[in-house]
């Protein structure tokens, strides 16, 4: 993982250089492109020392070391739900909601109700019904 979180670190630096460079060439004016690029510099910097920390808590993976064996990475990845319903549950929740920010008000609080309900049932998915353990 250190390589990814030196690639990460290593944008900050070229983010704020063309943060910079845009603020002079349209003479601090335009505030949304050079305060965009700065908030870009400034997630690339937290992405980054994520991977950094957690490259130093977990040791290297398989893929970083050049010796390694195909093997070694073989194992579960992940738990993953491939018959859930809760992401497009929520995916709808985050529609309407920028649906009402575009539209109205009143629909943003009906996508904000509706995303509540998908988060709450999406977490306790495994915790009722047939899948209960």
């Amino acid at each position: 993982m250190k390589i990814e979180s030196w690639l990460f670190i290593g944008l900050v630096p070229f983010f704020a250089l063309c943060a910079t460079v845009y603020g002079f060439m349209v003479n601090w004016e335009e505030h949304v492109g050079y305060l965009g690029l700065y908030l870009v510099a400034g997630l690339a910097g937290m992405i980054g020392f994520y991977l950094l920390f957690t490259a130093r808590r977990v040791g290297p993976r398989p893929e970083d070391r050049l010796d390694a064996e195909i093997h070694e990475g073989a194992g579960e990845q992940g738990h993953f739900s491939p018959w859930s319903w809760w992401p497009i549950t929520l995916s709808a929740a985050a529609a309407t909601g920028f649906l009402g920010l575009a539209v109205g008000w009143w629909i943003l609080y009906i996508g904000v109700g509706f995303a509540a309900v998908s988060i709450v049932g999406w977490v306790y998915e495994y915790s009722r019904g047939l899948h209960a353990h």
